[in-house]
């Protein structure tokens, strides 16, 4: 077992943002049978680096702008995969889906390490 504990990088000024904003959606079914959307904006930090970049996508059907980042925090992000909505987090301006989270309850206190993609997909120019 790893005995490393990146704790003190997660939380480290020099390297942690620590505006980030997670938009946490859940769901309801009213009594009429209709659902119900509910979100609710948790802050948290983490320390954000590129993933992959801005990326144009050329296809037969138009060109697009792909985005993501990565996002390493001991907050407990999800990407839809244990039955809830996938959370989205604000970042510079931007919005992201947080499409991939990988645990790393391994090392030290844990962290979790998630690929965030932008949205909305821009059109290219």
């Amino acid at each position: 077992m790893p005995t490393v504990d990146v704790s003190s990088v997660l939380l480290s000024p020099r390297f942690a943002t620590r505006n980030l904003i997670c938009i946490r959606t859940s769901q309801t079914v009213a009594d009429n049978g209709h659902a119900v959307n509910t979100s609710r904006t948790i802050p948290f930090s983490g320390v954000v680096t590129q993933s992959s970049g801005d990326t144009l996508r050329r296809t037969p059907a138009g060109s697009r702008i792909e985005g993501d980042i990565l996002i390493h925090t001991r907050f407990h992000l999800t990407d839809g995969k244990d039955g809830r909505d996938a959370d989205q987090v604000k970042y510079s301006g931007n919005l992201y889906t947080v499409t991939n989270v990988a645990y790393w309850s391994t090392y030290g206190r844990g962290f979790v390490a998630a690929t965030c993609e932008l949205i909305p997909l821009s059109g290219g120019k």
